[in-house]
């Protein structure tokens, strides 16, 4: 790509004291790992998310700049030469991508000497020590949630003064102590006037949700146990805050009149349908805004809330089967039923609610006949799309240490998360199923899923009654057959 011409935001504050810079630093071509990212890896089909995490931060420090280097499509010399331009950079990490952001930041040191920098995201929270000591460019890393950290960092506050993070004291890691997690969730400001002035918003694809989209959160933390999940565990707990329905509201209409090309508005919380109160009195108050919205949902949504959500703009829901197998399910700890799952499907699709099912190939107990079991699972229950992935055994999870402790993870380096390419990599390894088997097994699950009569019929359907969406798909099924082939070839 040819090299872009950006600029720092003219636009200042006398009460920030250092010029800021919020980077997803540049990585693998069409790697989805920044700060919106649960599953860092390169997509199926071209893919990004809103890198809310760091807009967050951007919201708290006036006047600074956020730039979301995947997404835009930049390399590093298009970023580089605005190293000068700064006084504070933060890098949003995660585990695949932590090499490459590291030398990031040495380069932009080197650049800029003077230039402070912070590491923030679930892996250096959880790899504190290690994270510190891995380059003299970084200059502290933060714990969990960190957005008033990042703050006070920028307010000019010395870093030892500063609880939730990591410095070197003395050549030697030192932690100034833990920050408590935010109860006053209305106390963040909102960060879709953060996206406005920042990024672009045709950048951000999504297979199955309309396009443009945005996506945002009402909230933090899952009450959910999932052995697997990321950021409950890492960096927003297990206690669901939310922000009122005021305030979101407020938001979504603010949204709403700026962004007028946004034809779907996705809530990113780990299960927004988790406080169903809060869930109806929402879906009430967005659909008195006219606006077409989604969200991630766990497959036990009675009826009649699902009712209420699908009368007031609900156009679909992200769902986590994981699998179709009971014992799998409570190994994980998805605290769901498989019956209960399949009523949940059927209340969808009587009710019109789109589904966008993910299932997960290789957890705890998968044999080959529960591979099967849960490939005839996704079949009945014919939600419209699918995404299959390979459990990713991320730092500071359940599944990790579990995978370290029974010598299922093939190599302890964190590289091997995703391959040169930023594809994820099947990195677990059981004595009864090999690694091999399980990276073989995502490619028949999706073959098996969309290359049936009926569901190929119904996709074309949903093409030709829209030349957008028909362009759209056609591209995406171009790159979904360019990422079996490449699946094919690596195996």
């Amino acid at each position: 790509m040819a090299s872009q011409t950006l600029k720092p935001n003219s636009k200042n504050s006398e009460t920030v004291i250092k010029k800021t810079l919020f980077l997803s630093p540049p990585t693998f071509d069409g790697f989805d790992g920044g700060a919106g990212s649960r599953y860092q890896c390169k997509r199926e089909v071209k893919s990004f998310w809103y890198p809310t995490w760091l807009a967050q931060l951007a919201a708290l420090v006036p006047g600074s700049r956020l730039i979301d280097g995947p997404a835009r499509g930049l390399v590093l010399d298009d970023v580089l030469p605005l190293a000068s331009d700064y006084e504070f950079l933060v890098i949003y990490t995660s585990t695949p991508s932590f090499a490459n952001d590291v030398k990031v930041a040495e380069v932009f040191k080197t650049a800029n000497p003077d230039l402070l920098i912070g590491f923030c995201g679930p892996h250096v929270a959880v790899n504190n020590e290690a994270s510190i000591k891995a380059s003299d460019a970084i200059d502290f890393v933060c714990d969990s949630e960190f957005d008033f950290t990042i703050k006070d960092v920028a307010d000019g506050k010395p870093l030892d003064t500063v609880p939730g993070i990591t410095i070197l004291k003395d050549g030697e890691p030192h932690f100034t102590g833990k920050r408590a997690l935010i109860e006053d969730m209305d106390s963040l400001p909102w960060v879709t006037p953060i996206y406005k002035e920042n990024l672009v918003t045709t950048d951000y694809y999504n297979g199955y949700m309309l396009h443009p989209y945005m996506s945002l959160y009402t909230g933090r933390g899952c009450k959910s146990r999932c052995t697997f999940c990321l950021w409950p565990q890492t960096i927003s707990g297990h206690n669901y805050r939310t922000r009122s329905v005021a305030n979101i509201v407020a938001e979504m209409e603010w949204a709403r009149d700026n962004f007028p090309e946004i034809k779907e508005f996705f809530f990113d919380d780990d299960t927004l349908t988790d406080n169903r109160v809060q869930v109806e009195a929402l879906a009430r108050e967005l659909g008195r805004l006219g606006i077409t919205w989604s969200c991630n949902a766990k497959a036990n949504v009675p009826y009649d809330t699902l009712k209420i959500m699908r009368d007031n703009g609900l156009r679909l829901l992200l769902v986590g089967y994981e699998s179709g197998n009971q014992k799998i399910l409570h190994n994980i700890k998805k605290g769901i039923l498989v019956e209960r799952a399949k009523q949940f499907t059927r209340d969808c699709h009587s009710l019109g609610i789109i589904i966008h099912g993910t299932f997960i190939v290789g957890l705890p107990g998968e044999t080959r006949e529960t591979i099967e079991e849960t490939i005839r699972y996704a079949q009945k229950l014919d939600v419209k799309t699918i995404q299959v992935s390979l459990p990713a055994a991320y730092p500071g999870t359940f599944l990790y240490n579990q995978a370290m402790e029974n010598g299922w993870l093939l190599d302890e380096e964190t590289k091997t998360l995703v391959g040169a390419d930023g594809v994820q990599n099947s990195v677990l390894n059981y004595p009864h199923l090999s690694n091999t088997e399980i990276f073989e097994a995502v490619d028949s699950f999706y073959k098996r899923f969309y290359f049936r009569p009926r569901k190929m019929a119904a996709l074309f359907y949903d093409m030709c009654g829209d030349w957008q969406v028909m362009k759209r798909q056609l591209r995406e099924g171009v790159e979904f057959f360019r990422f079996l082939w490449g699946r094919e070839n690596a195996s």
